[in-house]
């Protein structure tokens, strides 16, 4: 009795769980839908993130190449960003919608190292960890 009762309070305070898989399962989504228009998958990956943290991606792109930069996000996710930085950390990039799902196009002008900053900008309450899947494609 009382450990359903202690489980049960837990319950009630327990922050919500990242659920990567449904971050992903978007994600390949996009990607299966992209191959309809000519988009390879170059990389994909996934993260549980707090909101305020971000995972940084090393990528490097090739010179003349568009690419689309996608990010999914599970239900926790508000908002998720997307920014893009050259070798030197300037930044070349960045997504300018409010949403889980944001996208980034990008032409590469040289063959160089690139930085991928994936941002967990909202949760739903400010304190769950959100799961968000990551894709980089070309063509």
């Amino acid at each position: 009795m009382i450990a359903s009762l202690l489980f049960a309070a837990f319950a009630l305070v327990a922050p919500a769980q990242a659920d990567e898989a449904s971050a992903e399962t978007c994600l390949k989504t996009k990607i299966w839908e992209g191959y309809n228009s000519g988009w390879a998958v170059r990389t994909a990956t996934n993260a549980t993130l707090g909101q305020g943290e971000h995972r940084i991606y090393l990528v490097t792109l090739y010179a003349g190449t568009e690419y689309k930069i996608m990010v999914c996000g599970d239900d926790t996710a508000v908002n998720a960003d997307i920014v893009l930085y050259d070798s030197l950390g300037n930044e070349v990039g960045r997504d300018s919608t409010k949403d889980r799902e944001p996208v980034l196009l990008y032409k590469s002008g040289a063959t160089d190292t690139f930085y991928i900053a994936v941002h967990a900008t909202q949760t739903k309450d400010g304190t769950a960890k959100a799961g968000l899947a990551t894709a980089v494609t070309y063509k």
